[in-house]
């Protein structure tokens, strides 16, 4: 009777699982694959998945289960379905990211381009605009509509200066903390995920958020149940920004190494850090030839005309001429060193990656662009994918339904043809993509 799902044992499950018994719903068995569950085990071989009402239900050697669907799946390694807790949608079309290119068509088309990539789940970080929130976004959550699940910051806050991000022309921009509980009380009937806060001065090319605005904000929105975001870049912000209470870094700390007592305190305030490495690489990457330039993987997810644009010798020539190469370049190798230091410190760290808010940040060949960059930084292939899976959900708050392989989660996962744990590159080789416990997609390519 070991391992084999009896009818007693079914009902049991039902019950634990709130699934309805009266619904007889269609058992999927995913058969002798080799499981990577994202909670950070060691992937199980030769490992079943049952699957029924769009759920998981058991994870396990050898079930059976009489009238279940089987699929064989020897050879094949299965992941959660990856989430990325910092992206922007609707804004980017072709070479460029502008408001108007914000409409139903074109977001829709970016969350399917996400699902194709086995990205089930995007967090979009305060650039939304007002058509998703007339049930759009809540529909997409609850898998009514095609792609990945759409969750939102709603409209982020910036500082009185319109120039960066002066396309995302619906963010809050305070003047004064006294201005900030009216702006907040305009977002919540939104629900967003997260307030999302701008503190940097754009390599010194823009006024930062001063501190009193800040702190209202943060204050304001754990008044109302709101967690806090903030990019930034320097380390002195990112210890201000910890002690006055931020929840989530959504970038990395990219001016020095992070010290022993910011590690502490982060650690002591619970805050999440996403650390957004793609980003900082594609900033200099283009002054040369990346080994993933012509790789069919990267090249689907790219916006028409893109391609072009950053093969052109002019592009690349622009970018090593560009005056804040040699800072992006050691920006990106502080980024990885801090990483490896935050993760080893015990610090929450979640995938993000800040992709779909300009053309050069592809979406969907970005998330998988991370997890390299991550194990590339000291992390495990098995870590990385705990980061865009487990972690990430818990970034969300969504950790509940979805993240890990594990009993009464939704059965969103990836089918792989070969095993991550072996070569993180292998998290590309897609071969089917689900979500809600139905095959999806079959991949990019």
């Amino acid at each position: 009777m070991k391992n084999q799902v009896n009818h007693f044992f079914l009902l049991l499950l039902l019950l634990v699982t709130g699934f309805s018994a009266i619904s007889q719903p269609q058992a999927i068995i995913l058969k002798n694959a080799t499981v990577i569950d994202g909670t950070g085990e060691e992937p199980r071989e030769d490992t079943d998945i049952l699957i029924m009402d769009g759920r998981v239900v058991a994870v396990e050697s050898n079930i059976k289960l009489k009238g279940a669907k089987e699929i064989n799946l020897t050879g094949k390694t299965v992941i959660p379905s990856l989430i990325c807790a910092h992206a922007h949608v609707g804004t980017l079309l072709g070479t460029t990211s502008a408001a108007e290119n914000y409409t139903r068509e074109n977001v829709l088309r970016q969350l399917k381009k996400y699902q194709d990539y086995g990205v089930n789940a995007v967090l979009a970080m305060g650039t939304d605009r007002p058509l998703i929130f007339d049930g759009m976004r809540d529909s997409t959550v609850a898998g009514l509509l095609p792609g990945a699940r759409l969750f939102s910051a709603g409209y982020g806050f910036n500082t009185p200066d319109p120039n960066p991000g002066s396309w995302m022309n619906l963010l809050f921009r305070p003047e004064n903390p006294e201005e900030v509980p009216a702006m907040l009380d305009k977002l919540v009937p939104l629900k967003p995920t997260v307030v999302k806060i701008w503190v940097d001065d754009h390599g010194g090319n823009a006024q930062k958020m001063k501190p009193e605005i800040y702190q209202a904000i943060i204050t304001e929105a754990h008044k109302r149940n709101i967690r806090v975001a903030a990019h930034l870049f320097y380390a002195e912000d990112a210890r201000l920004l910890t002690e006055a209470g931020i929840d989530i870094i959504a970038h990395s700390i990219r001016d020095r190494t992070v010290d022993a007592e910011l590690l502490n305190k982060m650690k002591e305030k619970n805050v999440i850090y996403i650390p957004t490495l793609a980003l900082d690489e594609y900033q200099f990457a283009y002054a040369s030839q990346p080994d993933w330039i012509n790789d069919e993987f990267f090249i689907k997810s790219l916006e028409p005309g893109v391609l072009e644009m950053v093969t052109d010798p002019a592009y690349a020539e622009k970018v090593r001429a560009s005056a804040d190469y040699e800072r992006n370049a050691a920006a990106f190798k502080t980024a990885s060193i801090n990483l490896k230091k935050i993760v080893d410190a015990g610090i929450t760290v979640a995938l993000g990656t800040d992709s779909g808010a300009f053309p050069i940040r592809t979406q969907g060949f970005t998330e998988h662009l991370e997890l390299e960059l991550m194990v590339q930084a000291g992390l495990t292939p098995v870590q990385s994918i705990m980061l865009a899976t487990q972690n990430a959900a818990k970034a969300l708050k969504i950790d509940n339904e979805l993240g890990t392989l594990t009993r009464g989660k939704k059965a969103d996962l990836i089918i792989l043809s070969a095993n991550p744990a072996n070569d993180i590159k292998n998290t590309r080789k897609i071969e089917a993509v689900w979500k809600d416990g139905r095959e999806a997609s079959k991949g990019p390519l």
